[in-house]
């Protein structure tokens, strides 16, 4: 065997260690030690870069917060050149900015191609803008953007926002508004008017005699000298210092006194102004300055921002239809006001006049009549629902909160205890007393059997069928005696109101709520302009997820005569009368009778609609309105007699004394009526809160509204006590009425 010299040895090793370097082999040879240096080579794994998103991603991102409006979002988004051009907030600015001056309601986005060049793109996409002003705007646009630290950053400009706003320009919009339409009653009176209002002031170094000056112009504006004062005096003296504006006929009225005052000057200016005063303002509301709060909301309808605008009764309703439309130019102009271009033009539409259903001077003699008194009156058109009158007492001057009362009125009027600002006609809710007998006779006669003449009450004067414990008494003391049901109605017999409920308890607690609610009672009214409350039409899953209480046969009891937790708003009791005068039709009220035609739009005048109806017979129904006719016309019978005689026209009607659950308190006064009664017309219905027995407040004004609609003198009367729905004693009873009585059916 040849012998292997030691050179051939080592060759056959570096052979051996090549091949396993080559093959990255984990194996040794045998008698080779494992090198640190080695290892480390063998395991090392590659290190692999992750790829940027594309393009399309950041600018899907982009337009998807354009179309949000989220404005953070979007500047995240943009190069750190651009984002050092302007801060985020100069970013949301600028979008904003161009948003509210072109009126844009809504943007939608819409990418269409993107192209990429190296660390290079561009984005091709679409924006759609609705507004408000100018109907929809479209543009096309071209991103740029570029790869920054593994993600695609947009360079911006203006442009972006739309093509000619680069690279610094911007929107601007010139307007022009209409003149405000008018508020007028059914005959073309004016109710809300554009007209001309005065504002007087001082030139402080003109005043001769500050003393005379200060008298005369807290006596014309309700501000004290002080405050007038304190208006000028830190000013320059040679400056025009507004202090209050006035009506035109005011500044008519005291033109010698002010011309006479050196140092006082007027001047003029258009205006909304309401020249009668307390008898609209509930009605037609008022209008103000846009509230800062909503200024943007109002930008995007089209609105520059400055204007007057309505904000309660009609003047809010309308506020579309009396204000018309902007007309305006969209154009783009340089950061120095310079026009670039027009983007998009929109002619001017004059509004259009608002009709009511009311009479102007019989509203504002209702509102006369009913003085500074806490309640209400409302009269409907029995055969359309059309609301002639509708009264809140104490009234305000609507002037105070458009500015030619001023701020002291508007100070007293938010400040009176009063609350002349809430309308009691309705949102006030109160129980009816004995006025809800009405619902009650046709409930008894309908769902109980019972006959108008033939089913008789013995009345003593007070009740016990709910035990000793819980007796309850007639307004007369003495008692009805023996009475039919038809005469309960006209003498408010309570005795006979009580056995009624009792009755109908007894058949199915749920009959004189269901009843109630069909007569039109807890019933939501929506009157135009109005707020307006549904009030509380109780029963037993009412009062068992309220009050956690079942609903016991004294709570149908106190129902019957309109106590407990009944709350109703003079607007349903009066829809109610009008449907038992017009044969049982029940019509939504509706205070907007027509709403002028122009060259855009045409005339549209509201008809009566027909929503329910009575759920009574003929038969029964001319029973209970030959109840309430006797109501007014048979003497010692009749609660309201004395309030109606000598009346030609003859009223049916019903009175009510409603206890407040309120120790010491007078009850409210109620009288609901429709005349005349054998060919009803009209309906009306007053309250006036906490005034005494129904027969003797409400009942005469009831009267005198009747008398001023069909233009009859007036008359004064003075009042005489006849009905009282609880009784003595007063303290005790109306703890009682209004508390529940747990006790069994007897």
């Amino acid at each position: 065997m040849r012998a292997v010299s030691r050179t051939g040895i080592d060759g056959l090793l570096s052979i051996a260690m090549a091949l396993i370097l080559l093959t990255g082999a984990c194996a040794q040879l045998p008698g080779l030690q494992s090198s640190p240096e080695l290892a480390a080579v063998t395991t090392e794994k590659p290190t692999v870069t992750p790829k940027p998103p594309p393009p399309e991603a950041s600018a899907v991102a982009f337009l998807d917060g354009w179309r949000s409006a989220d404005y953070g979002a979007m500047y995240t988004l943009l190069s750190p050149e651009s984002q050092q051009t302007l801060d985020a907030d100069e970013f949301t600015r600028r979008y904003r900015n161009a948003l509210d001056s072109g009126s844009v309601i809504t943007a939608t986005t819409q990418l269409n191609t993107v192209l990429r060049q190296g660390e290079r793109a561009t984005a091709a996409y679409e924006i759609t803008l609705d507004t408000a002003l100018f109907g929809t705007l479209t543009g096309e646009y071209t991103m740029s953007l570029r790869l920054h630290d593994s993600a695609w950053r947009i360079d911006w400009d203006a442009g972006l926002i739309w093509p000619q706003l680069a690279p610094d320009n911007y929107f601007r919009t010139t307007y022009r508004i209409p003149v405000r339409e008018n508020i007028y009653d059914r005959d073309g009176l004016g109710m809300a008017t554009q007209g001309t209002i005065v504002t007087v002031g001082v030139i402080p170094g003109q005043i001769e005699d500050e003393i005379s000056v200060l008298e005369r112009l807290a006596s014309l504006t309700g501000l004290s000298g002080q405050t007038i004062r304190g208006r000028y005096a830190s000013a320059n003296p040679e400056w025009k210092i507004p202090i209050a504006d006035i009506p035109a006929e005011v500044s008519v009225e005291q033109d010698e006194a002010l011309a006479s005052l050196a140092g006082v000057y007027r001047e003029e200016k258009g205006g909304r102004t309401y020249p009668h005063v307390e008898a609209v303002g509930h009605i037609v509301g008022w209008v103000a300055p846009v509230p800062a709060e909503r200024l943007t909301e109002y930008r995007r309808q089209g609105y520059r921002g400055d204007e007057m605008v309505g904000v309660a009764g009609l003047e809010a309703w309308g506020e579309g239809v009396v204000a018309g439309q902007h007309g305006a130019t969209l154009s783009v102009v340089t950061a120095l006001g310079e026009p670039v271009t027009e983007v998009a033009h929109r002619d001017p539409q004059p509004g259009r006049a608002v009709y009511t259903t009311l009479d102007r001077n019989f509203q504002e003699e209702v509102q006369q009549l009913l003085g500074d008194r806490k309640g209400a009156v409302v009269v409907l058109d029995v055969k359309t629902g059309a609301v002639r009158a509708l009264v809140s007492g104490p009234g305000f001057d609507p002037n105070a909160f458009s500015g030619p009362a001023g701020d002291a009125l508007r100070s007293q009027i938010l400040t009176d205890p009063r609350q002349p600002l809430f309308n009691r006609a309705t949102q006030g809710t109160y129980p009816t007393g004995s006025v809800f007998k009405i619902v009650t006779m046709a409930a008894g006669m309908e769902a109980g059997g019972l006959d108008p003449i033939s089913s008789e009450f013995d009345c003593p004067g007070y009740w016990d069928a709910l035990g000793r414990a819980a007796r309850k008494y007639c307004w007369r003391p003495a008692g009805h005696g023996r009475i039919n049901l038809q005469d309960g109605l006209t003498g408010s017999c309570n005795v006979t109101f009580y056995n009624v409920g009792l009755a109908l308890h007894q058949l199915d607690p749920e009959i004189l709520p269901r009843y109630a609610s069909e007569f039109g009672l807890g019933r939501s009214l929506g009157l135009e302009g109005l707020l307006t409350e549904s009030g509380l039409m109780p029963d037993p899953e009412w009062k068992m997820n309220n009050v956690g209480e079942v609903w016991y046969p004294g709570d149908t009891v106190h129902l019957a005569i309109g106590q407990g937790y009944l709350r109703i708003t003079p607007l349903q009791v009066a829809w109610m009368m009008s449907a038992v005068a017009n044969g049982g039709t029940l019509y939504r009220p509706y205070i907007v009778e027509r709403i002028a035609g122009n060259e855009w739009e045409a005339e549209r005048v509201i008809e009566p609609e027909e929503i329910g109806s009575l759920p009574i017979s003929a038969e029964n129904l001319e029973a209970l309105q030959a109840g309430l006719l006797r109501v007014t016309s048979v003497p010692y019978l009749g609660t309201a007699t004395y309030a109606f005689s000598g009346l030609d026209i003859p009223v049916a009607g019903k009175t009510g004394t409603a206890e407040v659950g309120v120790a010491g308190a007078a009850p409210h006064s109620w009288f609901a009526a429709y005349a005349p009664a054998d060919a009803p017309e009209i309906a009306v219905v007053a309250i006036v809160e906490n005034a005494g027995e129904g027969s003797t407040v409400a009942a005469p004004l009831v009267r005198q509204v009747i008398e001023a609609y069909y233009g009859l003198p007036v008359t004064d009367m003075a009042p005489e006590a006849e009905e009282n729905d609880l009784t003595t004693p007063p303290a005790e009873e109306e703890e009682q009425e209004l508390a529940p009585i747990p006790t069994a059916d007897p």
